[in-house]
C-alpha cells in the first residue's frame, strides 16, 4: 500500500491493530470468570502510577442488576451539563473499547494502546512482586481497571462513572473513593463468589461505601437494605433509598421507549422521554437522577428540566432490549439471571405487541438456567437452545434437556449463527412474530457482531 493510501486511512483503522493487542495482552492474564478476591495488587499498581484516580471525582455503581443502564443514563446526564465524562463498564459486547467511554464515545484504540504502553512497566513491576510472594500475578480485570483510571486522567475527565466488576469490597475498582455510591438492585448471582444469602451479597457489595459518602439505593430486599443502612452509619455517609427519598411516580410506552415522572431528592421532574424499554429502566432513570442530584448538590439542588431531558433523551443501553433486526424483528437483550429475566418478560409484554415470540437462549454455567427458564417460558412460542463461543457456555444439548422441562417446542443448535438464521427463518414466515436472544451477555454480543455485516437492521 502507497504511504498516500495509508495517510487516507481514518485513525480507528490505522491503529485497530494496536487496539486488538491490548485485548489479546489483557486475556493472556486470569480472566475474569475467576476473579481474586484482593485489592492490594491493584492499589500497588495505582500507587506507583501516583494514585490516577484520585485525580477526579468518581460515582461508583453496584448492584446485581441494571449497573450498566444506571451507570450509561448516570453518564448521559453528567455529560448534558457540560462534564466531560469517563466511564468503565463491564462487560463488553463486540469490542473492549466499549468499556472505557470517553466523553460519550468508546476509547479511541489509540489512547487505549498509548495508555497500555505507559502503564505496562508498573504492572510488570507488580506482577513481579506477586511473583516474589508465589502469588498470581494481576488478573485481567485488576490490569484493566488500572488502565481505565489511567485513560481518565489522561483525558482529562471531569468525573468518573465507575461500574463495579464483581461484588464491592474487594472488587478492584474500589480502590477508588467513590463520593456517590449508587446500588441498583441486589439479588442471588455469583453466589459461588459473594455468598449464598441475599444479606450476604449485599454486605460484600456495601464496601464500596466510603466515608461520608453519598449513598443512593433502588428498591432493596429487607435484608439488603439493612447491610447497606449499617454501612451507612459506620461510614458517617447518607442515606437515600427509592420509595421515601425518591421515586418513579409514573411511566408511560411512548414510540422507541417511555415517558417517565420522576420525584427526586430535590424535585420533581415530569414528563421526560427515556429512549429505552422497561419499566425497570424507569426504575433505572429514577436511581441515575438521584445519583446526579447527589453529586452535583448533594441532594439539595434540583436539576436544570431541559438539560435533565437533553441527558435522558440521548441515553442508550446496547445489549438491553435493543432492536438489532427488522424483517423479522430481532431483539436482544443480555438478562443472564432470573431477576433480569423477570424483567425483560414483563418489559417485552409491556412494551412490543408481538403474537408468538422465538428465544434464542445460551447459558454460561455459573448462572441459574432453570430460573431464567422459568422467567421466560410465559411469554416463548418456542425455544432454540444454543452456546456462544464462551468456553463457560452450557453445551447446547445440555441446556435443551433443560429447557424441555418448561416448554415442548424445543430444537438445539451448537451452532449459534445456525440458530439465529433458523429462529430468523421460522419469524419470518409470519406477521407478528419475533426473535429474542438472551441468556447471556455474550451470546448478545455476537448476535450484535452478526447484525451489521448481514445487513438485519436496514
Amino acid at each position: 500500500m502507497s504511504d498516500s493510501m495509508d495517510q487516507d486511512l481514518p485513525e480507528e483503522t490505522e491503529y485497530r491493530e494496536a487496539g486488538e493487542a491490548v485485548f489479546a495482552a489483557l486475556l493472556d492474564r486470569v480472566g475474569e470468570a475467576a476473579p481474586r478476591p484482593r485489592l492490594g495488587p491493584t492499589r500497588r499498581v495505582v500507587e506507583l502510577l501516583g494514585d490516577p484516580q484520585t485525580t477526579y471525582p468518581v460515582i461508583h455503581i453496584t448492584g446485581t442488576n441494571g449497573k450498566t443502564s444506571t451507570s450509561r443514563i448516570t453518564e448521559s446526564i453528567l455529560r448534558a451539563y457540560g462534564l466531560r465524562t469517563g466511564m468503565m463498564t463491564s462487560p463488553h459486547l463486540v469490542r473492549l473499547n466499549e468499556r472505557i467511554v470517553i466523553d460519550g464515545e468508546p476509547i479511541s484504540d489509540r489512547a487505549l494502546a498509548a495508555n497500555w504502553e505507559d502503564i505496562q512497566p508498573y504492572l510488570a513491576m507488580v506482577d513481579a512482586e506477586l511473583g516474589a510472594k508465589d502469588e498470581e500475578p494481576l488478573t485481567f480485570f485488576e490490569a484493566l481497571t488500572v488502565l481505565a483510571f489511567a485513560c481518565f486522567a489522561d483525558a482529562p475527565v471531569d468525573v468518573a462513572v465507575i461500574e463495579v466488576g464483581m461484588g464491592g469490597e474487594w472488587d478492584s475498582t474500589n480502590v477508588a473513593d467513590g463520593q456517590v455510591a449508587v446500588f441498583t438492585p441486589i439479588d442471588l448471582d455469583h453466589t459461588q463468589r459473594l455468598g449464598s444469602t441475599i444479606a450476604e451479597i449485599a454486605r460484600t457489595k456495601a464496601g464500596i461505601i466510603k466515608p461520608i459518602a453519598d449513598v443512593v439505593s433502588a428498591l432493596q430486599a429487607p435484608e439488603a437494605l439493612a447491610e447497606l443502612e449499617r454501612a451507612v452509619e459506620l461510614t458517617e455517609s447518607t442515606l437515600a433509598v427509592e420509595g421515601t427519598a425518591f421515586a418513579l411516580e409514573s411511566s408511560a410506552v411512548a414510540v422507541g421507549g417511555q415517558v417517565i415522572t420522576v420525584r427526586g431528592i430535590a424535585g420533581t421532574y415530569r414528563d421526560l422521554f427515556l429512549p429505552l424499554f422497561g419499566d425497570h429502566q424507569g426504575h433505572n432513570a429514577a436511581l441515575a437522577i438521584a445519583a446526579v442530584e447527589s453529586f452535583l448538590g448533594q441532594g439539595t439542588q434540583p436539576l436544570v428540566g431541559d438539560v435533565l431531558a437533553e441527558g435522558l433523551g440521548a441515553a442508550t443501553s446496547p445489549g438491553r432490549l435493543q432492536v438489532v433486526g427488522i424483517e423479522p424483528t430481532v431483539l436482544v437483550d443480555a438478562a443472564h439471571n432470573p431477576h433480569g429475566a423477570r424483567a425483560l418478560a414483563a418489559a417485552l409484554g409491556t412494551y412490543f405487541t408481538f403474537e408468538e415470540v422465538v428465544v434464542v437462549l445460551g447459558v454460561l454455567q455459573d448462572k441459574d438456567a432453570r430460573g431464567i427458564l422459568h422467567a421466560l417460558a410465559p411469554i416463548a412460542t418456542r425455544f432454540i437452545a444454543t452456546q456462544s463461543q464462551s468456553e463457560r457456555a452450557v453445551a447446547s444439548a445440555d441446556l435443551a434437556e433443560l429447557v424441555r422441562e418448561v416448554a415442548t417446542d424445543v430444537t438445539q443448535e451448537e451452532s449459534f449463527e445456525n440458530a439465529l438464521a433458523d429462529a430468523r427463518a421460522w419469524a419470518a414466515q409470519k406477521s407478528g412474530r419475533a426473535v429474542l436472544v438472551t441468556g447471556s451477555i455474550t451470546l448478545v454480543g455476537e448476535a450484535i457482531a452478526l447484525a451489521a455485516p448481514e445487513g438485519w437492521k436496514k
